[in-house]
């Protein structure tokens, strides 16, 4: 089944009505996010790295907080839900100077961070300062191109031939930016979802991959989302189904602790990928973006057996081509 946006006004509900998408709320993630990293960097092998995400996490916070999407642009998301496709497709949406504006804030908040002035780090923020806007909107279509879920590589080769893609570096900062800006837009959003047709692995907002799967606690105990790697919304697709292919017969569950371990990758013997299911019942506590990133050891051994990670983190990019 697939999710059809349409406005608030043809929201339907009911008791034990299920969403079928769960829009990003006002409130901002990312200090939350920095605290749970920090928190599971604690003897952790990737201590440095997840330091490094937490700051970036804060930056972000400090950014989205300072600029909020303004009011004309919240007035004129209405108009997105008329096309035929996800109202926030990365490719349809025409971005405004908003992101341009949520990237140099971005650029001031690392470069005034101990933690950002590695070489590689200082010499990525450096390139994006001395970019001008041309080069930005090219890099920006050619990383949105590459991690969006409903293109392959041949389709991105066609999409932007002629656009180098930028190193590591400057495309995970350019990724924090663009994140922060569809985020915004996807909490702005006045719609809803209804479930219908095929096909459900791809966000319905902006059409890119998600990072991972979210079982719900509380009073939706149970319920499973899968959320966007952009803009951060969730979207219900049942569970004991494959979140690549649809499959339900060749499933298994992975997991580096116990059978009750809240991090687990779901396999599918059908298209031989992988996505991490998170478990709010067994930690509710646990954030998607940070708890993928101190769990690559899980990845690690999905890699061994050659299974394909269809999932993608926005702090830690997979390489580009």
């Amino acid at each position: 089944m697939s999710i059809r946006i349409v406005p608030e006004s043809e929201r339907s509900a009911g008791v034990g009505h299920i969403a079928p998408i769960k829009l990003p709320p006002l409130e901002l993630p990312y200090a939350k996010r920095a605290e749970r990293l920090r928190q599971l960097a604690t003897n952790h092998a990737m201590a440095d790295y997840l330091g490094w995400a937490a700051d970036l996490s804060d930056a972000q916070q400090a950014v989205a907080q300072a600029r909020p999407l303004p009011d004309a642009e919240i007035a004129l998301l209405a108009s997105a839900l008329e096309q035929a496709y996800a109202p926030l497709h990365s490719a349809h949406f025409a971005r405004t100077g908003h992101w341009l504006q949520l990237l140099d804030a971005l650029l001031a908040q690392l470069n005034s961070r101990p933690s950002m002035r590695s070489d590689a780090v200082a010499q990525a923020i450096a390139t994006l300062q001395h970019s001008d806007v041309p080069q930005r909107q090219a890099w920006a279509n050619a990383v949105l191109t590459a991690l969006r879920g409903d293109v392959d590589e041949e389709q991105a080769a066609i999409a932007h031939p002629k656009i180098a893609m930028p190193d590591a570096g400057v495309a995970q900062i350019l990724w924090s930016a663009l994140s922060l800006y569809w985020r915004q837009l996807a909490s702005r959003l006045p719609a809803t979802g209804v479930a219908k047709g095929q096909d459900r692995h791809v966000c319905p907002i902006c059409s890119h991959a998600p990072t991972g799967s979210l079982v719900l606690g509380g009073a939706e105990a149970g319920v499973r989302y899968v959320q966007c790697s952009l803009c951060e919304s969730l979207w219900h697709i049942v569970r004991v189904r494959c979140t690549s292919c649809d499959s339900g017969g060749k499933l298994d569950y992975w997991c580096l602790e116990t059978e009750k371990a809240a991090v687990k990758a779901e396999t599918c013997g059908d298209c031989g990928s992988y996505l991490k299911a998170f478990y709010q019942q067994v930690d509710n506590q646990i954030d998607v973006v940070a708890d993928d990133l101190a769990t690559l050891a899980l990845d690690a051994e999905m890699d061994a057996k050659g299974i394909a990670r269809s999932g993608v983190n926005p702090l830690m990019l997979p390489e580009l081509n």
